[in-house]
């Protein structure tokens, strides 16, 4: 770098951590410029290592090397360079945002993101806490068009292009009317197209064509029979059902008490499998009971992300999943144990015919 005749270049050398790896980068800090003989700056340049790694020994010079000035130190031409090279990012790449509105007690924000592809990013906000546990009443309350009115007015300074409302029994507690009314409530709020979860499951059984479903929730049985009103005012026949009864902690439910649930609900014939609630963990589940079920297995979280990318023009992600990919709906025919043959025995010409 040239700095014009007669001056000279005074350089800091820090060794600094480089972020997100087990590695340092060497920071070099330009003091600036300055005519010879004019400041108290070094005839040479001084480098101070301020690391926890020692620098190789300077090559010796003719001339001693002097000590920077308090002043120089802070002067204003101070700049800072990383000797990095970052101009391959390009970025940060524009972002494309989903806002979602939660309940209080939500407490699946990272399954949520497991399904979102890498230019996406969510923006959660939740509902006021209040004093009730999980149940008809608390789906009211959970649900009200002035909550979510606040609520989406909330995640509008992140500028989401889409609002999902990320809860079952809020969605599908006043029926399809009322589901209807709380996506008009949340556009007239925030001016975007809007989604909930019970709205985006008729549409994801739809996609899949299926209108005899299992369900599985971790309701008590009065919200679990709401459920199950509303699917059919939809026109959808629930074949078989399980349910747990809680009333609190639904996140804490591990993925085998789910399976046996919905090992238990598939028994009849059925075209799918529903498991409701965005508070019960499903991403690494349905995978594996598609494969042992032989049916598209859906979840209230799976289809509340997968409507609102629709609505953004993109995919969710997440493997092996039939609502997902459409070649993953297809499953071969289960093997049949094949039986021993027995040798055949020829009939006396007289019989034959009979035979």
């Amino acid at each position: 770098m040239g700095i014009g005749p007669g001056f000279r270049l005074v350089v800091e050398l820090d060794m600094v951590p480089v972020i997100g790896r087990n590695r340092f980068a060497t920071m070099v800090r330009f003091i600036g410029r300055k005519k010879c003989g004019l400041t108290t700056l070094a005839p040479e340049p001084t480098f101070v290592n301020r690391g926890t790694f020692p620098l190789p020994s300077p090559v010796p010079t003719s001339r001693p090397a002097g000590r920077l000035s308090a002043a120089s130190s802070r002067t204003s031409q101070e700049t800072w360079g990383l000797l990095m090279d970052v101009s391959f990012l390009g970025g940060p790449h524009p972002q494309r945002g989903v806002g979602v509105v939660a309940p209080f007690d939500f407490a699946l924000d990272r399954e949520l993101w497991r399904w979102v592809p890498d230019e996406v990013s969510l923006h959660l906000t939740r509902t006021p806490y209040v004093p009730v546990e999980v149940s008809l009443d608390l789906a009211r309350l959970v649900s009200e068009h002035e909550t979510l009115g606040e609520a989406v007015r909330a995640l509008s300074a992140a500028e989401p292009e889409v609002l999902a409302y990320a809860c079952t029994s809020g969605s599908f507690v006043g029926g399809i009317a009322g589901e209807r009314a709380m996506c008009e409530a949340m556009f007239r709020s925030g001016e975007r197209p809007s989604v909930t979860t019970s709205g985006a499951l008729l549409e994801a059984l739809a996609e899949l064509g299926a209108r005899r479903i299992a369900l599985v929730t971790p309701y008590t049985r009065s919200v679990t029979e709401s459920l199950e009103e509303y699917l059919a005012e939809a026109g959808i026949t629930v074949t078989g059902r399980a349910f747990l009864g809680l009333t609190r902690h639904i996140w804490k439910v591990p993925y085998r008490d789910v399976a046996d649930m919905a090992r238990g609900a598939a028994r009849l014939d059925a075209d799918a499998l529903f498991i409701s609630c965005t508070n019960l963990p499903t991403y690494d589940v349905i995978p594996q009971l598609e494969a042992e079920l032989r049916i598209p297995v859906i979840s209230a979280n799976q289809v509340t992300v997968w409507a609102a990318l629709r609505r953004l023009g993109t995919r969710a992600v997440g493997p092996y999943q039939a609502l997902l990919d459409e070649s993953a709906r297809h499953w071969p025919a289960p093997e049949l144990p094949q039986m021993p043959q027995e040798p055949a025995h020829e009939l006396p010409e007289e019989q034959e015919g009979w035979a």
